[in-house]
């Protein structure tokens, strides 16, 4: 059988979280929250169901969801988006992700990440005959080189892809990082997804630096979201992506064949509860607090850290505990210690190793102070 992507091993995400069951251990690894949903976003849902919205939906997405989502891109970031054209809601950021390289990406193209980097983007280019060009963000603070950007642009770059705030180290793109973006895109004339799935999860005080805010910018970009993310509901699988027109057509004829809709209540029930901004606008306080907390909690563990700007996620670096690799360390974790985590090198170019390891945090204080006490044990 000829195999399309012979050496793309399983998700390390299914890895761990498949080991975390069979020793029973605490999953702080794969990125869902263990508390539950807000129940009026839940009633909002069941109620759409009961008036009948469960046949297909508009391809693009419910209209009224598609006018809210516009309309809070425009308050946030002074972006005009329109909804009948630069929209569609999609099964999650992966798949709207995937739905953005189908439709750009050719035999031969070249595209741009940057390492650690989800693991998504990689499988997806390769799908389509693309090549991955890595750049590698250097630890602890992981921030992009521009001048190395700009050295391996060659006649065949057709795209970059930046993620901020960053899975899996926290770090936020700063206003020069997209200034800077926005002149080597414009320059090269490239394709930008800007993978933005915790736009709103964003600590002391920063801010997001969306694609959204630079107009030449965002005429050439994707932007990926993800209603999951924001709102405690992973299984879902909700999302959307956003662009220019001229992009999203050629977007809307893949989704149409390879998805064409998604769930027709639950887009019904967002659209209703995206109204209130208070809904997503408190998320960085939320969140902060479990970071502040777990943090407080290893302060005087051997690990070292530099705080989470962004994101769910927290680095720590295990280099003064062990010098075996990330990879062996983390399944000593899980199997010895019953803490699940994600070892870091599978994200990094090389597999680089810089003995850090990723721990979720969006997860109830009960668990964040069970998974402290084993940290605090090593």
């Amino acid at each position: 059988m000829n195999k399309k992507l012979p050496a793309i091993p399983p998700s390390i995400f299914s890895v761990m979280s498949k080991m975390a069951a069979n020793y029973n251990a605490i999953n702080l690894s794969q990125g869902f929250p263990n508390f539950k949903s807000d129940p009026q976003l839940i009633k909002l849902v069941s109620k759409a169901m009961m008036a009948g919205h469960n046949q297909y939906a508009p391809m693009a997405g419910d209209v009224q969801l598609r006018e809210v989502i516009c309309n809070k891109m425009e308050r946030l970031y002074r972006a005009k988006y329109v909804p009948a054209t630069d929209i569609v809601i999609t099964a999650g950021a992966t798949q709207a992700i995937f739905t953005a390289i189908a439709a750009t990406i050719s035999k031969g193209d070249e595209v741009i990440i940057f390492t650690p980097a989800y693991d998504c983007y990689l499988p997806t280019v390769a799908l389509f005959g693309g090549n991955v060009i890595a750049l590698q963000l250097q630890a602890p603070h992981y921030t992009p080189d521009w001048e190395e950007v700009k050295r391996v642009i060659t006649t065949k770059t057709r795209m970059i892809i930046i993620n901020s705030p960053h899975n899996p180290s926290g770090m936020l793109f700063s206003e020069s990082d997209m200034e800077q973006l926005q002149e080597i895109s414009e320059v090269h004339d490239l394709i930008v997804i800007s993978d933005e799935v915790y736009e709103h999860i964003i600590f002391d005080d920063e801010i997001h630096q969306s694609v959204a805010r630079f107009p030449d910018l965002a005429k050439r970009s994707f932007i990926t979201a993800s209603f999951g993310k924001t709102f405690h509901n992973t299984g879902w699988k909700m999302g959307y992506c956003l662009g220019p027109q001229e992009l999203m057509d050629e977007f809307k004829k893949v989704h149409q064949y390879n998805v064409f809709c998604v769930n027709h209540p639950f887009q019904k029930g967002l659209a209703t509860y995206l109204q209130e901004e208070k809904t997503y606008l408190g998320l960085g306080a939320f969140y902060q607090q479990k970071r502040d907390f777990f943090l407080d909690a290893i302060r005087d563990s051997r690990f070292k850290f530099i705080p989470s700007k962004g994101t769910y996620f927290q680095l720590l670096d295990f280099s003064e505990i062990s010098q075996e690799s990330d990879i062996v360390f983390t399944e000593m974790l899980t199997k010895k210690h019953g803490l699940a985590t994600i070892p870091i090198s599978v994200f990094n170019k090389d597999k680089l190793d810089k003995k850090q390891l990723r721990v979720c945090f969006a997860k109830t204080e009960e668990t964040l102070q069970a998974a402290a006490n084993i940290l605090n044990s090593l």
